[in-house]
């Protein structure tokens, strides 16, 4: 979660929001029991808490949707997740505009909610699975996500201010405490949905498969009601005009000094201290003086993007990486989605534990933590949490299909004869000794073409008696050999196995049938199967991992319950039903492709390391540039912080779809950028002397009545003379 990038919204409002002093307020908002904090608070706050639960329980799920939904792959879904989340930070700007320069805060609010709510309605019509083709999904998923991030971002710089605006001058302690208590209700509504959202997607079934549309439906649920909310405290409210937008200002002025420096590059020209004093012609030297502090910490800003290009992949990679892991604790099975809902928790429990435990101890020991070193340091441990990220995704690579080249292709042999049989292929140098009955091969043998397809000659040796077939092989292919009795010979089938593991932990699983009679099985209520007699062979039916005790087995003579056993993560299996008998079906059944073996709890330590990062990281870093520009500058720098999350997600973007490359080399490629970016942010660190922006302003302001001195003495003299 980004909830940081919220607090940085927070503290801008809480530094920079004090209702105009010639602002005249209507009337005084009531208090709540008595005390000094305005009853229109709690509107205020219910609605931030329904609003981050809508976001976040939406972008929980997104990627799997991508996924699962549309079917697309890995990369293009990381791509377009990224470019959402870029999008989202970017309308920031859009939103600050609007509040200051025309339509103020609460008008604001109000008509991006509603754009708001109407996204999140056709991002949920759109995840409905009878409703047209997949053109249709798309394109109504794609304008819902256009809409949300319109709406998310900016209502976001807008919410926090107006809930300062609500207090009286005097007030400040209050106000103050409010803004803690409006920071918590932005982590737990990303707490509770995070966690939730998930479980509707997953737990639930609609429409014959996950539902998304349930998922969907509840974060715009919250949204309506967050917008209701907010509209139901509308006569409460204090409610103050557009002031001018100094985003606006101060990019007029840059842009301005620069114009002004580009036409005056004569050397007759006198050079001038700062290239932002050639804006001196038309802005105040107050303002110049300001813009010079903010671009000074805006520069430190530059190889920010790095860290959230990371930060923001736990949404993407790692909810993938998750899918591919063992997620039984026991006790509980977590949705791979589900494992998002860590960092709002560990942010929660590492800020106290920072704030009181670790940088006072760090101070007995007479180490100066500056806050570059600390931004730094959170950089460096993000990266290791990437670093572990990929030694876990060589794990779980462990149990994956080989990666095939052309002409190639795998083949093992399921012997369901009463005795062993030995296999011999032509020109391959395969199956050395004999193939047991019934036995579970230990993995796919390598088969060595000639071109893309070959006829391969098969000789199966069995009882004294030899017997050939010819296959045709395809190269890139899995294939299983059914050796088998029928009629009191030996016979064989050549069949096509998945190439690759099931999708999301998902189990797959088909059936052969060795009896004289057709069967009807049914895994569960939804999963019904049939399968021709004499070792006819199912296709592919994909299950919910769960233990499958309980089926049904309908034959001619009559039915019979089916114990399937567990049925893993990510695991393929063949079960053949080989008798019945005493009111039972008997069944053999092989593993084909391994189950994930890696469990989920491997990843707590890279949320572990990136939690922490973000804490030293965010909220430093935040705290630090805030306390390095003018009281006036502080909504410039909240809209560079948030640019930085945008430019991050962008860069996840361009390595997903520009540079496609194994899982674990993509992780270990970020660890080594952001590493080399943390050294470049240190050295900046390093020669960046702090400063006080009140410290400057009194100077500016003493310099400024000097030069006045001055002036007022030489007209003096000159009238004397």
């Amino acid at each position: 979660m980004a909830e940081d990038n919220e607090l940085q919204t927070v503290k801008e409002a809480q530094a920079g929001d004090d209702p105009p002093k010639d602002f005249t307020v209507q009337k005084k908002s009531p208090k709540l029991c008595g005390s000094n904090y305005p009853l229109s608070i709690a509107f205020i706050v219910v609605n931030e808490f329904c609003e981050r639960f809508s976001y976040y329980g939406m972008r929980a799920v997104l990627t799997l949707y991508f996924i699962s939904f549309f079917h697309w792959d890995e990369n293009l879904s990381t791509a377009v997740y990224h470019a959402f989340s870029a999008l989202c930070y970017f309308t920031p700007v859009i939103g600050a505009i609007m509040a200051d320069s025309w339509l103020g805060k609460y008008k604001t609010i109000i008509y991006l909610s509603i754009v708001y709510v109407v996204g999140h309605l056709i991002k949920s019509v759109g995840a409905i699975p009878s409703l047209g083709n997949q053109a249709v999904h798309v394109v109504l998923s794609m304008v819902g996500l256009f809409l949300i991030a319109l709406g998310t971002g900016g209502i976001k710089p807008c919410v926090s201010a107006f809930g300062g605006d609500q207090f009286e001058e005097e007030h400040t302690s209050e106000r103050s405490k409010f803004f803690s208590v409006f920071y918590l209700s932005i982590n737990a509504g990303s707490l509770i949905s995070t966690f939730v959202t998930p479980v509707l997607r997953g737990d639930v079934k609609c429409f014959g498969e996950d539902c998304y549309a349930l998922a969907f439906g509840v974060p715009a649920a919250l949204m309506v009601l967050a917008l209701v909310v907010f509209i139901a405290g509308s006569g409460l409210y204090r409610k103050t005009p557009p002031q001018g937008n100094v985003l606006l200002e101060v990019c007029k002025c840059i842009g301005f000094a620069i114009k002004n420096r580009l036409k005056n590059r004569s050397r007759q020209i006198p050079r001038r201290d700062h290239w932002l004093d050639w804006a001196s012609e038309q802005y105040s030297k107050q303002l110049i003086g300001e813009v010079k502090m903010v671009t000074r910490v805006l520069f430190l800003f530059l190889p920010l993007p790095m860290f959230w290009a990371l930060f923001d992949q736990q949404g993407s990679r790692w909810t993938l990486q998750a899918t591919k892991m063992n997620a039984d604790f026991g006790i509980y099975v977590l949705q791979p989605d589900q494992m998002q809902f860590l960092n709002p928790l560990l942010i929660l429990v590492f800020i106290p534990i920072f704030d009181l435990g670790l940088y006072p101890l760090i101070n007995m020991c007479k180490f100066n933590f500056t806050p570059i070193r600390k931004m730094a340091t959170g950089m460096i441990l993000a990266g290791m949490a990437f670093g572990l990220a990929a030694i876990v995704e060589v794990k779980i690579n462990e149990t994956d299909m080989p990666q095939l080249v052309p002409k190639e292709s795998l083949i093992q042999v399921l012997n369901l004869a009463k005795n062993p049989v030995q296999v011999t292929i032509q020109d391959q140098n395969l199956f050395q000794q004999p193939v047991e009955a019934f036995q579970n091969p230990d993995e796919y043998s390598h088969l060595i073409l000639n071109g893309e397809q070959q006829s391969l000659h098969f000789i199966l040796q069995h009882q004294g008696s030899s017997l050939a077939f010819n296959y045709t092989v395809k190269e890139k292919s899995v294939y299983s050999l059914i050796v088998f009795e029928a009629e009191g010979s030996l016979s064989s089938h050549l069949i096509t196995d998945l190439e690759t593991k099931p999708e999301n932990g998902l189990a797959a699983v088909r059936f052969i049938n060795g009896l004289s009679q057709d069967v009807n099985l049914t895994i569960d209520s939804k999963q019904f199967i049939s399968v021709q007699r004499n070792y006819g062979v199912s296709g592919y039916s994909l299950v919910e991992r769960d233990t499958y005790d309980n089926g049904k087995c309908i034959t001619e003579t009559g039915e019979f319950t089916l114990d399937l056993g567990l049925l893993d993560f990510g695991a393929s299996y063949t079960v053949v039903i080989t008798n019945v008998s005493g009111g039972a079906v008997q069944t053999w059944k092989s593993e084909d492709i391994k189950a994930n073996n890696v469990h989920m709890a491997w990843q707590l330590p890279q949320y572990l390391l990136i939690s922490a990062g973000e804490v030293m990281f965010s909220i430093t870093g935040l705290a630090f540039s805030y306390s390095q520009s003018p009281a006036s500058m502080k909504s410039v720098l909240q809209a560079g912080w948030l640019l930085t999350v945008a430019v991050g997600n962008t860069l996840v973007l361009v390595v997903a779809q520009a540079a496609p490359m194994a899982q674990w080399a993509e992780f270990v490629l970020f660890t080594v950028l952001l590493f080399a970016v943390c050294i470049i942010f240190s050295i900046m660190g390093y020669f960046y002397v702090s400063v006080d922006p009140e410290d400057l302003e009194e100077k500016e302001e003493k310099r400024e009545t000097t030069n006045r001195g001055n002036m007022i003495s030489l007209v003096t003299q000159k009238t004397k003379l």
